[in-house]
């Protein structure tokens, strides 16, 4: 079905190739796993399968990529688009219309369907999904996950005989990330449909997949079935991990699987880990009855929150739950139809935006939209100036987060982690006493996440108050002291990250599924058997 014989890829003024001589045959009906380090090359791999690689991209492909037994250079992407359906890390760069009843019909129109069959498979789409209730949204006003189940709905409703998505699942709460996994998979056991996806979070898509190819950043692949490949990577999910400190040969590809050997490993550990809750001052930030509409939508329902300097606190929710909203109202930016704010007797939203971020930092979804100049250092020079900070603060402040980016470079060529700690970096420049993240660990593989968890920690060392909006359940495991679920605008819940994770079906890491709700993190598992030894 998908042939790459001895390809390799160079964008324009590059000498180093981001794919090298790669040769991979994926079957029809084959879930394939694609995953590596951020910035190695998975999405160009993605890109070379429809031809948007490098008729689109630009650059120097060698060696052939065929499809169906036809080769992508010789016909443009659009020739492939009955074949190969393309969902990207963006959603919202991909549509072409309005409202999600729109976009999901969109591409049938592109192929002449009749109106019956494209209204049949509309409904059959919206349930399947299940974002019936939106059908008449418009696409801006959705949230990330809404909108990123839309991308893929518009999509299969085109019935593509292969399906190329790229992470998939990184907005979606874990909930609808079964859901649209176990879609995806029905669709490859029922239908012989061929899926490849990238995914950083494959504690998510393992489970499902069938085979897994890894790209370790040097041009090449390593591909096996997930259990040989996850074999000779340096990273790997939480209950592989787990397996690889324990000693369990095979390991473990599922928590059902590493439950069945836990038995062996609860003698070898200590008592429940002891946590040490940091000491929170006198909030930073107090609000009472914040409400959010957007028209006849409420997005938040007389929220009532407290932030305390030192701590880190989690907001957790399905998609749609009203986390970005609350953020957005906390900073200032955003509307709020009522309630209050105050931050040193100060409401944000009352104050110019340069008070405002004295305040209140925000990094939002897509970091990106906070660069807007040609190099790094230009990014930093202007966080500096419109701080009322001293020249090269920023770039000290960069230097911490990330050491090594080049001054020189577009922000658009860095990595997503150099992004993210670019954003950062700049938002920082005004020294916040408080700092807001939304959806910081989408791109980011596990590497780049410790790395980011330890700026987190520094930064609530330092005394800041720092909120994180993310559905990364293994992320929060490891940075909360403090979490919050929200369903419908509301708060349903609020407390130690321990207690709230360990009681949630939903939103238990990997971990506490295998060994019980005192445990959140192969590190609390790894200082047990310390201790337990000693």
């Amino acid at each position: 079905m998908i042939e790459l014989d001895h390809v390799g890829f160079w964008y324009h003024g590059q000498t180093d190739p981001v794919l090298e001589d790669i040769t991979l045959s994926i079957g029809e009906g084959e879930l394939v796993l694609l995953a590596g380090r951020t910035g190695a090359g998975k999405s160009t791999l993605l890109g070379t399968i429809n031809g948007l690689v490098p008729h689109f991209t630009g650059g120097h492909l060698a060696g052939s990529v065929t499809v169906d037994g036809v080769a992508t250079s010789s016909r443009p992407p659009r020739e492939f688009a009955h074949l190969v359906g393309m969902v990207g890390q963006d959603p919202l760069a991909g549509f072409v219309t309005d409202t999600v009843e729109e976009e999901l019909a969109y591409g049938m129109e592109q192929l002449g369907l009749a109106p019956q069959v494209m209204r049949r498979r509309v409904e059959e789409t919206l349930d399947l999904l299940g974002i019936a209730d939106l059908r008449r949204r418009a696409l801006r006003a959705l949230s990330g996950g809404q909108q990123q189940r839309v991308a893929i709905g518009s999509v299969l409703t085109t019935h593509p005989r292969i399906l190329v998505l790229d992470e998939p699942t990184s907005a979606l709460d874990p909930t609808a990330a079964e859901d649209v996994l176990a879609t995806l998979a029905r669709l490859v056991q029922d239908l012989g449909t061929t899926v490849v996806m990238a995914e950083h979070r494959m504690e998510r898509v393992i489970p499902f997949a069938d085979r897994m190819i890894y790209v370790p950043g040097d041009g090449s692949v390593i591909d096996g079935t997930p259990a040989e490949v996850l074999e000779l990577t340096p990273i790997a999910p939480p209950i592989v991990q787990l397996g690889r400190l324990a000693g369990w040969q095979p390991l473990p590809m599922s928590v059902r699987d590493a439950r069945r050997r836990a038995g062996a490993l609860r003698p070898r550990l200590a008592a429940s880990p002891q946590r040490t809750e940091p000491v929170a001052g006198p909030p930073v930030l107090t609000s009472s009855g914040v409400v959010v509409r957007y028209g006849p939508t409420v997005a938040v329902r007389g929220v009532d929150l407290d932030l305390h300097g030192g701590k880190v606190m989690a907001i957790m929710g399905r998609n749609g739950s009203g986390k970005s909203s609350l953020l957005w109202a906390l900073q200032g930016s955003g509307p709020r139809q009522a309630g209050t704010v105050r931050v040193d007797g100060a409401d944000p939203h009352e104050l110019s935006s340069a008070k405002a971020r004295k305040l209140v930092g925000l990094v939002p979804q897509t970091a990106s939209d906070l660069l807007y100049l040609e190099t790094v250092a230009a990014e930093c020079a202007a966080a500096d100036i419109e701080s009322d900070a001293e020249p090269g603060h920023c770039r000290a402040l960069l230097d911490r987060l990330a050491p090594g980016v080049d001054a020189e470079k577009h922000p658009r060529d860095l990595s997503e982690g150099q992004r993210l700690a670019l954003v950062l970096a700049v938002q920082l420049s005004a020294a916040p006493r408080i700092m807001l993240l939304d959806e910081p660990t989408r791109g980011l593989d596990y590497t780049a996440k410790t790395a980011l968890g330890r700026m987190i920690a520094g930064l609530a060392e330092e005394g800041r108050a720092v909120v994180v909006a993310t559905h990364d359940v293994e992320f929060v495991a490891t940075v909360a002291d403090r979490v919050i679920v929200m369903a419908e605008g509301e708060i349903v819940s609020d407390g130690p990250a321990v207690e709230v994770l360990g009681s949630s079906p939903a939103f238990a890491p990997q971990v506490t599924k295998v060994l019980g709700p005192d445990w959140l993190t192969v590190a609390d598992v790894e200082t047990a058997i310390r201790q337990g030894v000693s």
